[in-house]
């Protein structure tokens, strides 16, 4: 792939930039495909993912295919992957659902990247196993899932963000079973009952809105749109947004996150707001380093970078918003062109949301 093919944002980021950054993640793959946050740094399996994502759009593919070799392989018998891995070895048992529902998006995101059939196909076992997994967790009230699963029993809580990105994950699966044919009409109900509950029941998900995640992910996840997420994101703009800078990742500190700020610009384009958007993804840009990489964050109240690291996701997520700001791949479009959320219209017939007050 030629750099004048890879995404460029006039004025901020050109091909060769985008490039850089991809190649800055793809130096810290191990040998058995794993991308961990940073060369020695741990690996899980939501961020590994987001790292092929970003891989694919800048054109490496081998090693974007070594990273989903990697999930496949590491990938439990129950459908689930350990939370943490480090070199090789697991350093957390535990599963949370979010990270398992993640591969869904990985692989449509390389299946409409590459049109890749026979790849989709081969990771088609991976992706249901994960889906059907995260799924058996969908035990709450109004169809929200506990967030993780350890050697004590399932979590009692529901994580918005978390939520959020399932929800995307499961409608990504559902794209993926009708295109290899083997459709998923439970999984279907179930994503109706998830985003009812991220649309009409707060009280469902932990409280945790002092996170600027809580705040966009409902609408990157494509549960809130429209007239409902600008008025979300009108809401608590002042909260989290930092003129010049990005935006917090929590509301009550002095600390601005490249990725966040990414993601942000994914969900504002997905609303199609355009412009602040634009805005946005050229005041992360002060993290950059000269090969590519991208800082986590900045105390602006000292200057300081914090933490002292530079993760691939944060190079990822810039990646990610580059390609749907520029129109450039073919799946430039993964969080903003998916089929309409499912919604329901009153009661289901067979009770399976609890529309109730």
């Amino acid at each position: 792939m030629a750099v004048t093919d890879l995404p460029a944002v006039a004025g901020v980021l050109t091909g060769a930039d985008c490039l850089r950054t991809a190649e800055s993640i793809a130096a810290t793959q191990e040998s058995d495909g794993a991308l961990p946050w940073f060369t020695g740094g741990h690996t899980d399996p939501w961020d590994h993912i987001e790292n092929a994502m970003a891989l694919t759009v800048a054109g490496l593919r081998d090693q974007a295919r070594a990273a989903y070799a990697w999930s496949a392989a590491t990938q439990r018998p129950d459908g689930s992957w350990p939370m943490q891995f480090r070199r090789g070895e697991v350093e957390n048992a535990d599963a949370d659902t979010n990270f398992c529902a993640y591969i869904a998006t990985g692989v449509l995101h390389f299946l409409t990247s590459t049109d890749d059939s026979a790849f989709a196909i081969d990771m088609w076992p991976t992706v249901r196993r994960a889906i059907d997994f995260v799924l058996a967790l969908q035990q709450g009230r109004y169809g929200e899932i506990h967030w993780s699963l350890g050697p004590t029993g399932s979590s009692g809580a529901a994580l918005l963000t978390g939520c959020s990105s399932i929800f995307h994950s499961l409608r990504c699966a559902l794209v993926l079973a009708d295109h290899v044919g083997d459709p998923q009409p439970e999984w279907e109900v179930a994503a109706l009952r998830l985003g009812h509950a991220l649309r009409e029941h707060p009280e469902a998900f932990l409280d945790k809105n002092r996170y600027s995640m809580d705040w966009y992910y409902p609408i990157l996840g494509g549960a809130v749109r429209d007239r409902a997420g600008h008025g979300r994101i009108h809401s608590r703009w002042d909260d989290f947004v930092v003129d010049d800078l990005g935006i917090r990742c929590v509301s009550d500190q002095p600390w601005v996150t490249g990725a966040e700020t990414c993601e942000l610009v994914l969900a504002l384009d997905a609303l199609g707001d355009r412009d602040r958007a634009m805005r946005l993804f050229a005041n992360m840009q002060h993290l950059r380093e000269t090969d590519g990489s991208y800082w986590t964050g900045l105390v602006f109240a000292d200057g300081k970078r914090w933490p002292e690291e530079r993760t691939t996701w944060t190079g990822a997520a810039m990646i990610l918003a580059a390609d749907a700001l520029s129109r450039t791949t073919a799946a430039n479009g993964i969080f903003r062109d998916l089929l309409p959320a499912p919604t329901v219209t009153g009661h289901l017939t067979c009770d399976c949301v609890d529309t109730r007050p």
